[in-house]
């Protein structure tokens, strides 16, 4: 009976190591929204990373964390680096680049909780007087995060502080524009 049960066990374990094995590594999450400004005005928010503070989620998550600077003030080759809580961990953000009004690229570089590399890029496309801005995270996992994404979906929930950056950058940008220009319909 015992023996029926042990072997029980490693066939479900031996199921689930395939399972997670055949996982694709590569990943990418993406939310979009429609700004109601210009694209220069959006592009202005995430080219400089001082901007950050008033819309990214995760400056919400920990206000006390430390924040320090490097680099030009925005643009290609400035870097941001953070100390937090357990909710925001420790990492860096260095622009890789800079694409007047169109997309940055940012490499995100993970301390803690858990070390990792991934790719940040946002695009900010016309739309009439409207910017539909799209903000995606892409990067490939190792064994270890491919079971935890088993059990824990990364697509909600960073999606999810992703659609939080997006709605508060919106209100940011346009409360920026002020009452001078006409709100489309």
């Amino acid at each position: 009976m015992l023996k029926r049960i042990l072997l029980a066990v490693v066939a479900v374990v031996l199921a689930f190591v395939v399972y997670v094995a055949l996982q694709p590594s590569a990943f990418r999450i993406e939310r979009s929204t429609i700004v109601v400004a210009p694209p220069e005005a959006v592009f202005a928010e995430v080219n400089d990373f001082h901007n950050w503070q008033a819309w990214s989620p995760w400056a919400k998550l920990d206000p006390d964390a430390k924040a320090t600077f490097e680099g030009p003030d925005s643009g290609e080759g400035a870097v941001f680096r953070w100390a937090g809580n357990a909710a925001v961990g420790e990492g860096s953000m260095t622009l890789l680049e800079s694409k007047p009004h169109e997309r940055i690229r940012i490499r995100i570089d993970f301390l803690k909780p858990w070390s990792g590399t991934n790719t940040t890029e946002f695009t900010f496309k016309p739309d009439g007087p409207r910017t539909v801005v799209t903000w995606a995270m892409s990067g490939e996992q190792d064994f270890i995060q491919k079971a935890i994404c088993v059990f824990m979906n990364p697509d909600k929930m960073v999606g999810g502080e992703f659609e939080k950056g997006l709605a508060s950058m919106k209100a940011t940008a346009e409360s920026k524009l002020g009452d001078s220009q006409p709100v489309p319909n």
